[in-house]
């Protein structure tokens, strides 16, 4: 039996360094790829493929898919991981930030899918795993645009499971719960730079810093997202949704069972805008 060739994206760090490890221990040929391919030597070191992709340029991914279909002749599994988190109340965040956010991703993880489906229909089998997050399902404040892009990336992936089944290509969609990476280092430092002085939540600062580092408070190790991750892509029939990582089932009843006006409460409260005073 030929060995599982596993395309993933973002593993410079975190989920997708976790995933590589994961399905390489598996005795799967891993090709890993993030847009700072030095974040890759380790990888490389252990044998696995690496290449160098910003998934916001079109000629890039085709440029991978290529090149691992020339070295590995196919593709059984797609991991559309990389992403980035855009944090900070909406008045404040540019046009062009909202669209660089859904590039990367919504819009990279279709073309993948684009890129690749054809290639597993070849094969007569493939599965796409999509990481999507439960902010995705909980939209919070200071987090609009993040929450709005692994939203519609839910429904892509609902979609296309459905799309794509008749060719025996299997779509899974993973909805993170608080996952150690550097995720929230990465956010604030964008924060940094888009809450200024003159915005209306300035005095709020801190707390949209927060709502940045909410995925790191006693955050599930991307190891144990990666162990329960690979075990569930090899089942003949794994389920459509997974959520992985603390909050990840908690939040979403939150959302069922709470209604909007009560939910709400909660949230402006976690976020310090329950007794935020504007002033005049």
């Amino acid at each position: 039996m030929k060995k599982k060739v596993v395309l993933i994206t973002g593993c410079g760090s975190g989920i997708g360094k976790a995933l590589a490890e994961g399905f390489s221990n598996c005795g799967c040929s891993v090709i890993v790829t993030d847009k700072n391919g030095s974040e890759l030597e380790l990888l490389a070191a252990v044998g696995m493929t690496c290449m160098p992709l910003d998934v916001s340029d079109s000629s890039n991914i085709q440029k991978v898919i290529d090149e691992a279909l020339k070295i590995e002749g196919r593709i059984d599994v797609l991991v559309n991981n990389a992403g980035f988190g855009l944090m900070g109340p909406m008045l404040d965040i540019a046009k062009e930030d909202i669209v660089q956010q859904f590039r990367t991703n919504v819009f990279a993880p279709l073309e993948l899918m684009q890129a690749v489906a054809p290639v597993m229909r070849r094969n007569g089998s493939g599965l796409i795993i999509n990481i999507g997050s439960i902010s995705g399902i909980v939209p919070t404040p200071f987090a609009g645009a993040y929450c709005a892009s692994k939203a519609a990336l839910h429904a892509i992936s609902d979609a296309a499971r459905m799309e794509l089944e008749p060719f025996g290509i299997r779509v899974l969609t993973v909805q993170p719960g608080a996952i150690r990476s550097d995720f929230g280092a990465n956010a604030v430092r964008r924060v940094m730079n888009i809450v200024r002085e003159n915005s209306w939540y300035f005095p709020l600062k801190d707390a949209v810093i927060g709502r940045a580092n909410v995925s790191q408070e006693d955050a599930t190790p991307a190891e144990e997202l990666a162990e329960r991750l690979v075990a569930i892509a090899f089942r003949d029939r794994p389920p459509a949704i997974v959520r992985i990582g603390k909050k990840s089932t908690i939040l979403p009843l939150l959302k069922l069972l709470l209604p909007v006006k009560t939910l709400d409460k909660v949230l402006k409260k976690m976020f310090s805008l329950s007794s935020f005073r504007p002033s005049p």
